[in-house]
């Protein structure tokens, strides 16, 4: 019975000591920021793509035809 109680209180202290531990939290915050760097990226250039497209590839594109 003790090996058996042994194992339950050991159990419940690592359990303890995995919710205290965050180390891990940091890598998930930076890559929680650079989703939304990235995603802020994403809706200027697809928000601006048609007016890039008028102001410089139309251009360029009569200079050739």
């Amino acid at each position: 019975m003790t090996s058996l109680a042994t194992l339950c209180s050991k159990t419940a202290g690592k359990f303890r000591d995995m919710l205290i531990d965050e180390s891990g939290s940091t890598a998930i915050e930076y890559g929680m920021i650079a989703a939304g760097v990235g995603a802020a990226i994403a809706a200027t250039v697809y928000s601006l793509g048609t007016a890039v497209k008028q102001q410089l590839y139309d251009k360029i594109a009569a200079i050739f035809n």
